[in-house]
Parts: structure tokens; C-alpha cells; sequence
């Protein structure tokens, strides 16, 4: 039977969700709240995993090993990397690495974890689709963008266009996030599907200041909402 887990890392990033669901059952495991429930008929559980790629990973092995979790699904906010990626655009994962790991010294990809047999993690085809067609289905699709794309993770809040423009030449993604790649290395060690969806907040530039703090509630309920429309098409 299938059982989503849903992973956003901060409150504004779950609360909307939260909101929507039914029968809801808190489970305390490894100091985080699990909440059980249905979101359109379908069971999910959700979890504030908190910020950065250790506490996404964990969150992700849990939901999967713990909670039975078939599939995974990260909601949230980031920084645009894409040419033309607008704040308030949508980003879904084609596949995400990490853009933090330096091995190239044993001889790895930039960005690849020594030993691993990818350098990075791809999303699952009907989890993107299911994703696209709930954006389709709401009223966001009218004056938002969503493209497919790469998600770059690193725990690092990057803020400044020197870097910015490093990252983009070393990987190339779509945006630039703090837990995205973590959670899909877990599911591919667990070999559980995985999508990764964020609306941006920012242009992960030096103009963040002010711009970030004011968009990030609004960003993170608009992935939440595009969620939600998706679990229907699941």
C-alpha cells in the first residue's frame, strides 16, 4: 500500500499541509514530530525535519525504516540558479548532488561522496509528473513558471554571486537548497522514490537581505500547496 512521507525543513515549509490533513496521529521518534494522517485520501506522514543535510537524512531513513514510508517527498524554498527562474517560480528535481563534497583529490567528481557509485541522485519519472500535474491543476500554473531541473545541496546559505557563480559552473542546477540531496541519498540507499519540489525564495545572490525573510512563508506554503494538488495525481 502506498505511504508518502513528507519532509519540509522548517515550520513555513509544512504548516499549510498540516492543515489539510485528517485523522492526524504524532509520533515522537529521534526528538522530531511525525504526523500521520491522509492529505486527499492518501496516506502521508509529515515531518519538520529541521535545516541542514544531516538532520534531512536522518528524517529520510526514519520515514522510510520506521514508518513504512513507500515513497518521499521534499517540500520547500530556494535559492534560483536557472537563467529566468523567477522568485516565486517552481523548481522539480530531475536529480540532485551535493555541491559541498570535494574528493577530486582520490580521484572523484566534484560533488560526488567518495565510494558511492553515483555522483548523483535521480528523482522518480512518475513522482515529477504527478508534481507537474498538480501545478497544471491549480491556479498557481497562471502567472508561475515550474521547470524540471537539478537540485544542488550544500550546507551552506549561499548568498553571494561569486559563489553562486561557481556552483553553476561546477553543476549546473535549477536552484541551490540545504537538504534536498540528503534526503535523495537515503532513498537511494533505501531504493525508495524520491521528488524534490521548491519554490523560490530568493536569487541566492548579494541582494538576499530583506528579500529572503520576506518571501520565505509566502514561497513555503506555495510548494505546500503544489503538494497537496499532487498527491491527488499519486
Amino acid at each position: 500500500m502506498k505511504k508518502i512521507g513528507i519532509i519540509g525543513a522548517m515550520e513555513v515549509e509544512v504548516n499549510y499541509l498540516r492543515g489539510k490533513m485528517e485523522g492526524l496521529k504524532k509520533v515522537v521518534a529521534g526528538s522530531l514530530v511525525f504526523e500521520e494522517g491522509k492529505l486527499n485520501g492518501v496516506d502521508v506522514v509529515l515531518v519538520r525535519s529541521g535545516v541542514g543535510k544531516v538532520n534531512a537524512a536522518l528524517c529520510a531513513q526514519r520515514l522510510i525504516l520506521q514508518f513504512g514510508c513507500t515513497h518521499v517527498v521534499n517540500t520547500g524554498i530556494a535559492g534560483s540558479m536557472a537563467h529566468g527562474l523567477k522568485i516565486m517560480d517552481f523548481v522539480v528535481s530531475t536529480d540532485a548532488v551535493y555541491h559541498d563534497v570535494n574528493a577530486t583529490g582520490f580521484g572523484y567528481k566534484l560533488g560526488q561522496v567518495p565510494q558511492m557509485d553515483v555522483f548523483s541522485f535521480t528523482a522518480d519519472r512518475k513522482l515529477i509528473d504527478a508534481v507537474k500535474k498538480g501545478f497544471a491543476s491549480t491556479e498557481l500554473s497562471n502567472g508561475h513558471d515550474m521547470i524540471e531541473g537539478r537540485i544542488a545541496t550544500g550546507d551552506q546559505f549561499i548568498s553571494d554571486k561569486a559563489v553562486k557563480a561557481e556552483i553553476n559552473a561546477n553543476f549546473v542546477p535549477a536552484c541551490v537548497e540545504m537538504e534536498g540531496a540528503a534526503i535523495a541519498h537515503a532513498c537511494y540507499l533505501n531504493n525508495t522514490p524520491f521528488v524534490i519540489l521548491r519554490c523560490m525564495s530568493d536569487m541566492a545572490d548579494d541582494n538576499y537581505d530583506g528579500t529572503y525573510s520576506f518571501n520565505e512563508p509566502v514561497a513555503g506554503e506555495l510548494s505546500a500547496k503544489v503538494i497537496e494538488a499532487a498527491i491527488k495525481e499519486l
